[in-house]
């Protein structure tokens, strides 16, 4: 666990970082949020930032989002300031802490972040056959290929892999293709020098870099430009890379775990991905099972998930009940894990009684042939669409889809059978007609 305060916090920054560090998280400081950026631009990185509530939250929020920095910030302040954790919550912080420092609510605070990429639960077989060869293979220097379905936990094998390699101590960086624009990703992985682009204020350490001495995780890589696959090719093949604008090749010492949802083989004979590239990529090849293929591990998984939920809403912990629990053993996931763990948040939320209980279950369809409707069932939607265009009726699938999926795109992109892409890009264009688009939900990574 990275910690990176930012801001004096009036004193208090010390006992802050003194109870960080007795629960093994590693802490740096930065007295502002000129300081704060700086650092992570320079590839120091954080999995947490902590932040003085008297600086600009909202504009340490927008330069995170304009320079593409996924990390959590959580605001801190002197007492219980109810108005300043208002405004702070709003401006885009996850949570607001009191100062001074309480170690048990610090605790808590780092171990919800270790978990939120950390938990891993199996207890079905299928599941372990995968994960025995994950331990064989994990303290190799062998570059992998993780491949499964959408939403079966690809990104939490490939921390589960580091965690057991030679390179744990050392930086785990994840990089999701599919998720950011074709021009931006070559300076996301490579990093830039000050003013090679529009935008580019600083210089700006890529992911390489950031991960040098431990683990880089290409995830979705079937979504990369075969542009800037060939690059990729050569910073594997030499283990050097060079900033966009820079003119001095960077060695850098990297384990790469490349993950896709995608035939990876099919796409080489489309000619859509390098063949030289796959070969590079798939020196070991290991396949993580869909959710309807380990079926014992959907009830432990929907506990976890009950548990989770429960205390991220300042809820009572229900269990779920039989019936709930029937319904939950019989349903086809084709969202595998994402889709369950979105499934209990709902119920979370919708459940009454003292249990989750069948009502509290909002679950998709199923096709004839086993697999999950695109959508969930809308009774009398079939008159309604008399009279209306294609393009209509898609935008409103499209919607009502991603509202079922809690904003989360990816797992809304799988359900309708379409690429994250080309649902980003249907988005744009709902956008620019005016039409109210669901808010990006949480992170997209899943707990299993």
């Amino acid at each position: 666990m990275r910690l990176l305060i930012i801001g004096p916090l009036e004193g208090h920054i010390s006992a802050a970082g003194k109870i960080a560090l007795a629960r093994g998280a590693t802490v740096a400081h930065a007295d502002d949020i000129e300081h704060g950026l700086a650092a992570l631009r320079s590839g120091q990185g954080a999995d947490l930032l902590m932040m003085d509530v008297k600086l600009d939250i909202g504009r340490m929020i927008e330069s995170l989002k304009q320079e593409r920095i996924n990390v959590p910030l959580v605001a801190c302040g002197i007492g219980a300031d109810a108005d300043a954790a208002v405004r702070a919550i709003k401006a885009g912080a996850k949570e607001y802490i009191p100062l001074p420092p309480d170690a048990e609510l610090i605790a808590a605070v780092l171990e919800a972040v270790a978990q939120e990429s950390h938990a891993f639960l199996f207890r079905d077989p299928v599941m372990a056959d995968a994960v025995r060869l994950a331990d064989q293979v994990a303290p190799s220097e062998a570059s992998m290929l993780i491949t499964g379905e959408s939403g079966t936990g690809k990104e939490v094998m490939a921390r589960y892999i580091h965690r057991r390699s030679r390179r744990a101590k050392h930086n785990f960086i994840s990089v999701n293709c599919a998720a950011i624009p074709e021009n931006l990703l070559e300076s996301e992985l490579f990093g830039h020098e000050k003013g090679a682009f529009t935008g580019a204020v600083a210089r700006r350490i890529g992911k390489f870099e950031e991960a040098n001495g431990g683990t880089l995780l290409l995830d979705e890589i079937s979504e990369m430009h075969p542009r800037l696959q060939a690059k990729l090719l050569r910073a594997i093949q030499e283990r050097e890379i060079d900033r966009v604008g820079g003119h001095q090749p960077i060695k850098v010492d990297i384990r790469l775990i490349a993950t896709s949802n995608r035939d990876l083989e099919e796409e080489v004979r489309n000619g859509n991905f390098r063949e030289d590239l796959f070969f590079r990529l798939n020196v070991v090849s290991l396949r993580i099972p869909a959710l309807r293929e380990r079926p014992k591990d959907i009830e432990l998984l929907a506990d976890h998930f009950a548990k989770k939920f429960a205390e991220v809403n300042g809820v009572a912990v229900r269990p779920l009940a039989p019936a709930a629990r029937e319904m939950l053993r019989q349903h086809v996931w084709r969202g595998n894990v994402r889709e369950l763990e979105n499934t209990l948040h709902r119920a979370v939320l919708l459940a009454r009684g003292d249990d989750l209980g069948p009502e509290a279950i909002l679950l998709t369809a199923a096709r004839s042939g086993g697999e999950a409707a695109a959508a969930p069932v809308v009774i009398g939607a079939r008159q309604g669409m008399v009279g209306r265009t294609v393009a209509d009726v898609e935008r409103d699938l499209i919607l009502e889809t991603l509202q079922h999926c809690l904003g989360n795109r990816t797992h809304a992109a799988n359900i309708l059978g379409i690429s994250i892409r080309t649902l980003r890009n249907k988005l744009q264009q709902y956008r620019l007609e005016g039409v109210s688009v669901p808010p990006a939900g949480e992170p997209e990574r899943v707990s299993v």
